[in-house]
């Protein structure tokens, strides 16, 4: 029923391919417009949008390095590092 598309990025300029799936996809929803830009420029719009994260300074409790978080550290609870936090997730 539907056929690939190959459609021209209103921001960048290059072709994009509206696959058969995102048609169908966007009938389903009922949308009625074709997309007007490449994933990449829709990717960047919704970061541009997105409010940078307020970074705090802790102290990693496990190998007492110092770091950043993006949360406000609370009195009594256990701030890691990156790399500590990943060796606790993966047990």
């Amino acid at each position: 029923m539907y056929e690939d598309k190959t459609l021209v990025c209103k921001d960048c300029h290059n072709e994009f391919i509206f696959t058969a799936g995102e048609q169908e996809f966007y009938a389903e929803k009922g949308f009625v417009n074709e997309p007007q830009r490449c994933k990449a420029c829709r990717d960047a719009r919704k970061q541009a949008s997105k409010a940078p994260r307020e970074m705090h300074d802790a102290t990693c409790a496990e190998c007492g390095k110092s770091c950043k978080v993006p949360f406000k550290p609370t009195d009594g609870r256990p701030v890691y590092c990156s790399e500590c936090f990943a060796k606790k997730t993966e047990a």
